[in-house]
C-alpha cells in the first residue's frame, strides 16, 4: 500500500561507487558450490545483475535458466513478459495477443466499477467471448522495463563529503534530472531513476506505459476471494486469486490512449503455460515490482514499529472494519460499494499482526542485537572510520522520533485514510493551499482536479456509514495520539454529538452539496469551505499535522536515513560475504527459491499444496467468504477437471520459499525452464516479517497453480476462446 501524501525527498550520505562494485565482486567470488540451498534463498535481485551469483545459486536451486534468459536487452526474455500493473501489483503476458494475468484482487477496482446491482461481475464474474466484449477501464496503465542502467557515478558527480546533506541533496536531485533528460530512450518511453542500497547506488530504468487496457475475464468473488478476510494471509488457502486483462496498442505496437482502433497488443515474449504441477523442492522464481521492504533496519528500528507503530495501527483499523462490515453484512448496495475498500484496510490490519508475531517467533529483534555486536566488534578491531557512533545514533534518533512518527501514523490512518469524510476535507485543504501560494489559477486547476476525484470518491460513499466509523476513530486520536499533536477542537470533546452535527449540517457528505460548495469565484469557495461544519474539523488535523507534524517527522527522518545510508554501506563493507539486496521500491525484482511445506508451530507441518476438495470441507453456503458455486461443486461432484488434474484431483495453490511483498501480487511464479507454473498472490501469516527479516524456515508466498486458472477458464467459465490463445506445454513429460 502507498500513502499518497507530498514526502520530501531525501538523500544524505555519499558514498563510493567503487566500495560497492568491490563488495558484489567479492560475494560473487566467494560462493561455495556446496552451500546449502537454505542459506541462499531470500533476496529481491535487480535483473540486470543476475550475472554471476545470482545465475549460480539459482542453478544450485534447480534452475536451467541463464542470467540472459531472465534479463536480456538485445533479445527476448522473461523481462519482457513482466509489467507493473496499475502501479500497484504485477501482471504477466500469457499469449501473443497482450492477454494479461493478475490477481482478482488487483483487478478487483476494475471489475467493482463495470459492476452494478443488475450486473453484478463481483458476485458472478465476467467472461469475454471475444475481442469487442472486453471492457475499457479509463486511467488503468501497464509498465514494461526496457532496459536498466547503474548510473551511480553520474548521480555523484560533484557530491563531496565536505557539503551539508541540504546541498548533496539538492546535488544529487539536479543529477538526476541531468541523466533522466540525457537519457537514450525512443520519444514514446519514460526515464527514470531510483536509489538503491538506502541510496548508495542509483539505477536507469527506460520503461513503456500501455494506456490501453480492457478486462477480458475474472471469475466470481466466491472463487477470486474465496475465503475472503478469513484467510488472508493464512495456509492452507484455497483461492483462484486471478483476473485477465489485455494490453492494446496503435497500429505501431506503441503506447496509444484508448481507441476502437486500437488492436491487441503483440509481446516481444510470452510465458508458455506448464500442464506438469510442481513438486516439493522445485524452483521457483518470481518475477515483479515488490513494493517495500526494511530488511536492514537496526534493532531498535524494528523494536519501534512492532510495539509502538503497528499496535496502534492495528487498533485504528479494527475498529474501522468492525464497523463498516455491519453494515456490508445488511445491506448489499452497500456490500458492493464497500468491498473493494473494506478488503483494503483489511489488508494490512491482518498483515500488521502477522507481522508482530513473526517477529517474536523469529527472535528477529534478538539477532539483530547480535548482528549489530559484532558489526561493533569488528569496527572497533579494525579501527573503520565513520561507523563507531552508528548504533548509538539510531537508539537517540529513534527515541526522538517515536513520538511524531505515532502522531503520523494516526493521522495517516484516521484523518487521511479511514474517515472518508476527513479525506474529502483534506482535498479541500489542498485546495486553499492552492490558492494562498498560487492564486485563482492555481485554484481553479487544483478544483478541477478534485471536482474529477470527489465523482470516483461519491461513487462509492455511504455517510450513514461513514459517521460512526467517524466518532470512534476521531475519538482514539483524540484519546491515544500523543497530546501535543492533538488539536485544540478534539479535547474533551463527546465525538458521537460531534458526529452528528457534522453529517447534519456539511455539504461535503454528498456529491451534489459538495459541487455546490466548489462553485464560485476562489474567495467565495475558501469562504464556503472555512463555513462548513466538515472543513473547519478536518482543517485543524490537517493544519496540525503540515505545521507540526510532517515538518518534525521529515527533519529526524533525513538524519535517520543518513545513519541508515552509512550503516548499509558500513554492512556491506565489514561483512564483505554476506549477502545483500537492495530492499524493495516498487522496481522490478527476481526473487528465487523453490516449493517447500513448512512447520508453523510444534507438531504442525504444512504440506506445500491445496486441493479442490479443501474449497468444498471449507464451503458454508450463502456465506459471504466461504460460498461455492453451483457449478463449481457441479464439476467437483462429476470430476469434471479435463487435463488440469493431477492424480485424479484439482490443485488449486502451492507455497515456496520467495521473498515477496506487496507489489508481488500478481507476480508470476516461473519453474526452472522458464515456463508459468502459478500466480502469487499472498503470504503465509507467521512469514509476514519478512518485510523486515525474511527466514527461509517460515517465510513462505502463496500461489494460484496455474492449472486452477486454466480449469476455471476452461471447465467452469467456457472461455475456451482464452484457452486457445495460450501455449500449454509439458516440460517434464517431454524431458
Amino acid at each position: 500500500m502507498k500513502y499518497i501524501i507530498p514526502y520530501l525527498f531525501v538523500a544524505l550520505l555519499i558514498v563510493s561507487c567503487k566500495t560497492i562494485k568491490e563488495t558484489t565482486e567479492t560475494q560473487h567470488n566467494t560462493i561455495s558450490k556446496t552451500v546449502d540451498t537454505r542459506e541462499i534463498q531470500g533476496g529481491m535481485w535487480i535483473p540486470s545483475l543476475l550475472e554471476g551469483v545470482n545465475e549460480v545459486e539459482m542453478q544450485q536451486l534447480g534452475s536451467k535458466m541463464t542470467a540472459k534468459d531472465i534479463y536480456d536487452v538485445n533479445n527476448s526474455s522473461l523481462k519482457d513478459a513482466i509489467v507493473h500493473f496499475n502501479g500497484g501489483c504485477t501482471s504477466e503476458i500469457i499469449s501473443p495477443n497482450g492477454l494479461l494475468l493478475t490477481n482478482h484482487h488487483c483487478g478487483y477496482g476494475a471489475i467493482q466499477s463495470h459492476s452494478s446491482v443488475e450486473h453484478d461481475y463481483l458476485q458472478n464474474g465476467f467472461w469475454a467471448m471475444s475481442y469487442d466484449q472486453e471492457l475499457a477501464n479509463p486511467g488503468m496503465t501497464v509498465t514494461f522495463i526496457k532496459r536498466i542502467d547503474d548510473v551511480t557515478a553520474e548521480v555523484f558527480a560533484g557530491v563531496t563529503s565536505d557539503l551539508d546533506e541540504a546541498s548533496k541533496l539538492k546535488k544529487i536531485n539536479q543529477n538526476i534530472l541531468k541523466v533522466v533528460k540525457s537519457a537514450n530512450k525512443e520519444t514514446w518511453q519514460d526515464a527514470n531513476v531510483k536509489a538503491m542500497y538506502k541510496g548508495n547506488q542509483y539505477m536507469l530504468f527506460i520503461t513503456e506505459e500501455y494506456k490501453d487496457i480492457r478486462l477480458v475475464g475474472a471469475p466470481p468473488t466466491s472463487i477470486g476471494k474465496f475465503g475472503s478476510d478469513t484467510d488472508n494471509w493464512m495456509w492452507p488457502r484455497h483461492t483462484g486469486d486471478f483476473s485477465m486483462f489485455r494490453i492494446y496498442a496503435d497500429a505501431n505496437n506503441r503506447p496509444a490512449e484508448y481507441s476502437k482502433e486500437n488492436v491487441p497488443y503483440k509481446p516481444n515474449h510470452y510465458l508458455p503455460i506448464s500442464l506438469d504441477g510442481v513438486e516439493e523442492n522445485d524452483f521457483t522464481l518470481v518475477f515483479g515490482f515488490p513494493g517495500t521492504t526494511n530488511e536492514y533496519l537496526p534493532a531498535v528500528g524494528i523494536d519501534q514499529t512492532v510495539n509502538v507503530l503497528n499496535p496502534a495501527k492495528i487498533e485504528v483499523r479494527e475498529n474501522a472494519l468492525k464497523i463498516v462490515d455491519g453494515f456490508m453484512r445488511s445491506d448489499a448496495e452497500i456490500k458492493i460499494k464497500y468491498a473493494s475498500k473494506y478488503a483494503s484496510i483489511a489488508n494490512y490490519w491482518k498483515k500488521w499482526i502477522g507481522e508482530n508475531q513473526g517477529i517474536e517467533k523469529s527472535k528477529a529483534i534478538e539477532k539483530k542485537r547480535a548482528l549489530e555486536a559484532e558489526f561493533s566488534k569488528i569496527v572497533k578491531e579494525k579501527d573503520l572510520v565513520g561507523y563507531s557512533t552508528l548504533l548509538s545514533d539510531f537508539e537517540n534518533l529513534y527515541k526522538e522520533i517515536e513520538s511524531v512518527s505515532l502522531a503520523r501514523d494516526y493521522w495517516i490512518e484516521v484523518a487521511y485514510r479511514n474517515v472518508e469524510l476527513l479525506g474529502i476535507t483534506f482535498r479541500g485543504y489542498q485546495l486553499e493551499q492552492a490558492f494562498l501560494r498560487g492564486g485563482e489559477e492555481a485554484f481553479n486547476s487544483a478544483r478541477t482536479t478534485i471536482l474529477s476525484r470527489l465523482n470516483g470518491t461519491f461513487k462509492n460513499y455511504s455517510a450513514k456509514v461513514d459517521k460512526p466509523v467517524f466518532a470512534k476513530l476521531a475519538s482514539l486520536y483524540a484519546e491515544k495520539a500523543p497530546s501535543d499533536y492533538v488539536p485544540l477542537n478534539m479535547k474533551n470533546v463527546n465525538f458521537n454529538e460531534l458526529a452528528n452535527r457534522i453529517y447534519s449540517r456539511s455539504k461535503l457528505t454528498s456529491l451534489e452539496s459538495a459541487t455546490e460548495l466548489l462553485a464560485g469565484s476562489a474567495t467565495e469557495v475558501i469562504e464556503k469551505l472555512n463555513n462548513d461544519e466538515a472543513y473547519k474539523f478536518g482543517k485543524e488535523l490537517h493544519t496540525i499535522f503540515y505545521n507540526k507534524i510532517e515538518p518534525k517527522f521529515q527533519q529526524l527522518n533525513m538524519q535517520l536515513e543518513a545513519v541508515q545510508k552509512k550503516y548499509m554501506k558500513g554492512l556491506m563493507e565489514v561483512f564483505p560475504n554476506k549477502r545483500f539486496f537492495p530492499d524493495a521500491n516498487s522496481t522490478l525484482r527476481v526473487t528465487y527459491g523453490q516449493v517447500k511445506g513448512y512447520e508453523p508451530k510444534d507438531g504442525v507441518y504444512f504440506n506445500t499444496t491445496t486441493y479442490l476438495e479443501g474449497v468444498m470441507e471449507k464451503y458454508i453456503p450463502g456465506d459471504y467468504e466461504f460460498d461455492v458455486p453451483q457449478k463449481l461443486q457441479e464439476l467437483y461432484k462429476n470430476k469434471d477437471y479435463g487435463q488440469y488434474a493431477e492424480n485424479g484431483k484439482i490443485p488449486v495453490c502451492f507455497i515456496g520459499t520467495n521473498h515477496t511483498t506487496g507489489g508481488n501480487s500478481g507476480s508470476p511464479a516461473i519453474d526452472a525452464e522458464g515456463n508459468l507454473i502459478g500466480l502469487n498472490f499472498d503470504r503465509v501469516w507467521e512469514g509476514t516479517m519478512s518485510d523486515m527479516n525474511y527466514d527461509p524456515d517460515i517465510c513462505r508466498n502463496i500461489m494460484v497453480d496455474v492449472r486452477y486458472v486454466l480449469f476455471i477458464v476452461d471447465k467452469y467459465a467456457g472461455a475456451k476462446n482464452l484457452i486457445k490463445e495460450m501455449t500449454l506445454v509439458h516440460p517434464k513429460k517431454n524431458k
